[in-house]
């Protein structure tokens, strides 16, 4: 696909994340009409994801009726175009009343991420990024950070309740003890999004979901960072171990974590 074709795809997935934010900004300020279940253990549901969902599936459906769509509320199908999105990552934070989440719209062509978008609507802060074309935040390009050491560096964790904490805790005893400052603020997609704008050095989770993460893997590559495979086997399905990294700690930091990166 050419950066011609690219191009409209990705202006039509920032428009539709734009509006996706503004539904999210609107039910999450209507505090008294806040209501949530959990799906799991500490796995926050709540009307406003699958409203969002229907939003987005619709518009760009609707604009690319030969594509697919696979969101993380009611699923879908993959085929050699597929939209994948995530309509609240940081459910947890929507839902608990912090101001910090986003939308999450990644493009997957015949298995390789192309396109990805990300919106943070209190921050209103738009990520976007395509292959072949930079990554942006609210327009200005965006670079991965120049750190070169370990122990200078701030890396963004998470972990997910579905998987064991042995090795969630082997991780962190050994970042800590490479000296590394750890941070975690609930949602995933904007913790890769941090790692392509810079704002922290990588980040790392044992397995994340395609739509939580895909959109931010993107940016990070075309802001110059380095991550894993993250679709390699069934990762577009089933999920995968995510790292995100500057190049200048990206080989140090794979080596720390047992975690290959791509050239």
């Amino acid at each position: 696909m050419t950066q011609d074709s690219l191009e409209p795809r990705l202006l039509i997935a920032c428009a539709v994340a734009r509006e996706a934010g503004a539904l999210q900004k609107r039910r999450f300020l209507d505090r008294d009409a806040m209501v949530f279940k959990f799906k799991g253990p500490q796995d926050y549901l709540t009307a406003t994801d699958g409203e969002v969902e229907k939003l987005v599936r619709g518009r760009l459906l609707s604009a690319f009726p030969g594509d697919t769509f696979l969101g993380e509320e009611d699923g879908g199908q993959v085929s050699d175009c597929t939209w994948v999105v995530d309509p609240i990552d940081g459910t947890s934070n929507f839902a608990r009343g912090i101001p910090y989440f986003c939308v999450s719209i990644a493009f997957v062509l015949k298995g390789v991420a192309l396109i990805g978008v990300i919106y943070a609507p209190m921050s209103d802060e738009l990520y976007a990024g395509a292959t072949g074309m930079g990554a942006t935040l609210n327009g200005e390009p965006m670079k991965a950070s120049t750190a070169t050491s370990l122990d200078r560096s701030l890396i963004e964790v998470g972990r997910a309740s579905r998987q064991p904490q042995a090795g969630y805790l082997a991780m962190l005893d050994k970042v800590m003890s490479a000296g590394m400052m750890i941070r975690g603020a609930g949602s995933g997609a904007l913790a890769v999004a941090n790692v392509a704008s810079g704002r922290v050095d990588c980040c790392f989770e044992t397995h994340m979901y395609s739509w939580d993460c895909l959109a931010g893997l993107v940016l990070v590559v075309e802001a110059g960072g380095r991550v894993n495979d993250f679709l390699a086997g069934d990762g577009l399905v089933k999920g995968n171990v995510i790292l995100a990294s500057a190049p200048g700690i990206a080989d140090g930091l794979s080596e720390l974590v047992g975690v290959p990166l791509m050239a």
